[in-house]
């Protein structure tokens, strides 16, 4: 009230009390699948009339009114996004999210009407989790969206890379596609594909260089984003089994006239298990896991010659195995073992020797022949001279 001279003038103020919390803005994170509870640091008055409402929009997502002891949720607005997924505590009034999404990110306001008003914001960001997809070199994968149509006010972005590098950008209001696959070497050159329907990413012909982290973002309405941690993994070569050569310099051992040592191996591989199985028994197993450097990788496997199990060696990634089952007869009984292995090259070297010994003694006869001719053609000069 204000009092000028001898007229009394009188106004009525409407005051907002904004409590302890003022125009603060609080932040909270939560990962895409977890629930979240916002708060509202208060117990509910009788005459307490509690509004929650959603982005920029202001959109009332639920509603509290203490005296009728009534509680509204309104989780049909924004297209139903948070259908079936918003909870009220009827003591406190909080608001909980249950299963959360990208899309549920962005600033919630609660107002508080009763003896005093209380407003203030919540930053909700939720974080996606990484979808993570594995594929066969020379296969085609393809990335969801998970949108079925692009609006005409949307902006998709892909990313790939730490370096975040802008592989494709589609634009809802112009249903312009872009795609930029000449950069980072060219290795997505000719090789990437955009559904200009729902803005799906597709990348045919995929190699182990396309391995690594993809962003999509889209801007529209709603703010969405997801990530996609894409594992090419190399072709898979079958096993080969020989019988090692080595185990010839270990013929004295008592095992070795009686048993076969054999060795499984596969070229030019990475990130992959070998392993040797006897029927279906597992009974070694080796694995390489560098996901950079492609190697070789061996597994032995001793046998008897007469032994009539099946063997098998498989070597295998997350995603596909490749087999190659053992022949004992063909790799084993050719020989007696491996001290007849010896013997054999033993016999070769004699023979070699031999084939050696009577080409010179060829050789030394001939020679001798013509020695003794040409002495005699000398004599019969000499005494035709006389």
């Amino acid at each position: 009230m204000i009092i000028n001279g001898t007229k009394e003038i009188s106004y009525k103020l409407n005051v907002t009390v904004y409590g302890v919390f003022g125009d603060e803005v609080k932040s909270v994170s939560v990962m895409e699948g977890d629930s979240v509870t916002l708060h509202t640091d208060t117990k509910l008055q009788t005459d307490d009339l509690i509004l929650w409402r959603f982005g920029h929009e202001n959109s009332l997502i639920a509603r509290i009114n203490v005296v009728a002891k009534d509680i509204s949720i309104y989780d049909d607005v924004l297209d139903g996004r948070f259908r079936d997924r918003l909870q009220v505590d009827n003591q406190t009034g909080d608001l909980i999210i249950t299963d959360t999404k990208t899309k549920d990110s962005g600033f919630y306001q609660m107002i508080i009407s009763g003896k005093q008003k209380i407003s203030y914001r919540v930053n909700v960001t939720v974080y996606d989790k990484v979808k993570s997809l594995s594929v066969m070199e020379g296969d085609s994968v393809t990335l969801h969206t998970d949108i079925t149509e692009i609006q005409t006010i949307d902006v998709i972005l892909w990313r790939f890379g730490l370096q975040k590098s802008l592989k494709a950008r589609i634009n809802g209001t112009t249903s312009e596609v872009s795609i930029y696959d000449d950069d980072l070497d060219g290795r997505f050159r000719d090789r990437l594909q955009v559904n200009n329907q729902t803005g799906d990413l597709i990348i045919t012909d995929i190699t182990t260089q396309h391995t690594g982290l993809y962003q999509i973002n889209i801007s529209g309405k709603q703010k969405i984003s997801y990530r996609f941690n894409v594992t090419v993994y190399a072709f898979l070569p079958v096993p080969v089994i020989t019988r090692d050569s080595s185990h010839c310099s270990s013929s004295s051992s008592s095992s070795s006239s009686s048993n076969c040592l054999l060795l499984c191996s596969v070229l030019n591989v990475r990130d992959v298990s070998l392993s040797w199985y006897k029927g279906n028994s597992l009974l070694s197993i080796i694995s390489v896991s560098d996901l950079n450097n492609r190697c070789v990788i061996s597994l032995p496997l001793e046998v008897e010659y007469q032994d009539n199990n099946t063997y098998r060696c498989v070597v295998n990634n997350p995603i596909k195995n490749r087999t190659q089952h053992l022949n004992i007869n063909e790799l084993c009984q050719t020989f007696s073992g491996c001290v007849c292995c010896c013997h054999d090259f033993e016999v070769v070297i004699r023979l070699v020797v031999s084939a050696l010994v009577g080409v010179a003694a060829v050789a030394i006869l001939v020679y001798d022949i013509r020695s003794s001719r040409d002495e005699q053609k000398k004599r019969s000069q000499t005494s035709s001279d006389y």
